[in-house]
């Protein structure tokens, strides 16, 4: 599979390429010193490049072909991983992934969209946007980690719940709405990472929690871009003033009080490097546990209600 390169990632790229070129020679001590140079200067233009994006460019990076995805993470970062599948009514939706692990000595309950890397993963994960039975199956496996104590960490990362007829038929708006009220009072901790595309209810379905984490060049809105310019401009020729608007990136979201933290990414975003992603992640939610293990599980509901209750409440 080809490698995807962003517009503005091309510079930086073209300046790697000549260096592995040059190490071919790196004996010549004349071309290690150049080497060296343009080294200097790759790592000059990535702060430059990756520091001044803007709002539509985050929003390419969260969609990266070569991000780490859902299962990408789960690998990297737990151990002992046993998937579970089903949601005991109608069938396994492949494009929710979910099941017991251990992160560090914690055992938990893990789960999140899945995308796939070609057009046979994609179809087979229906492009990550769930049906009614990809919730109901996350929240059987909410309702599991309840029952045994353990914490919930979900990973979001869909364009959206899937808007097909038999998705609405098979009542999709109850199934999402049902795991918002269900989560708003889970008696176990919820750690909730945005971790590239978090879509409208697709992303919400999976999205209450006590901590809600969002990687540094995700997004997290309402509505795409795209489909907020098609809808005010009548044209997805106005995506970029669309996602200006949205305020979607997680510096927006941050100063809003929608998420809590901002997990940064390696220099050049996670899609460079996936070990070095989920290295950051795991520590991330491992401090996270320890401080919510601390808390009973009344004060956990309660917070949990109350922070998403004070959300779009506006004083005087």
């Amino acid at each position: 599979m080809a490698k995807m390169i962003l517009d503005f990632e091309k510079p930086i790229l073209e300046l790697e390429k000549k260096v592995e070129e040059m190490r071919r020679y790196a004996d010549n001590p004349d071309i290690a010193q150049e080497i060296a140079r343009i080294e200097k200067r790759v790592r000059q233009l990535q702060q430059s490049v990756y520091s001044g994006l803007t709002r539509w460019q985050k929003v390419q990076m969260a969609r990266h072909a070569d991000r780490p995805y859902t299962l990408d993470y789960i690998q990297l970062m737990t151990t002992d991983f046993v998937e579970l599948h089903g949601d005991r009514a109608f069938k396994d939706d492949k494009a929710i992934v979910g099941g017991l692990a251990r992160i560090g000595d914690t055992s938990v309950m893990i789960m999140g969209q899945q995308k796939g890397r070609d057009t046979k993963s994609n179809v087979y994960r229906n492009f990550g946007m769930p049906n009614p039975e990809g919730y109901r199956k996350a929240m059987r496996l909410m309702k599991l980690a309840e029952k045994f104590g353990r914490p919930v960490i979900t990973l979001l990362d869909t364009p959206g719940a899937f808007p097909g007829l038999e998705a609405e038929e098979r009542g999709q708006a109850e199934a999402i709405a049902r795991n918002l009220f269900e989560m708003a009072r889970l008696r176990v901790p919820i750690i909730v990472v945005i971790i590239g595309e978090g879509a409208s209810g697709g992303a919400l379905g999976l999205g209450i929690g006590d901590r809600i984490l969002m990687l540094e060049y995700a997004w997290y809105s309402v509505i795409s871009p795209e489909s907020c310019s098609s809808i005010l401009w009548r044209s997805w020729e106005y995506k970029e003033q669309a996602a200006e608007a949205l305020q979607l990136t997680a510096p927006d979201l941050k100063k809003q009080g929608i998420i809590d933290a901002i997990v940064p990414e390696p220099l050049g975003g996670a899609h460079r490097d996936h070990q070095q992603m989920a290295a950051i992640l795991k520590e991330t939610l491992l401090q996270e546990l320890k401080a919510l293990k601390k808390l009973k599980p009344e004060k956990l509901v309660e917070r949990r209600i109350d922070k998403f209750s004070r959300m779009g409440v506006t004083v005087g």
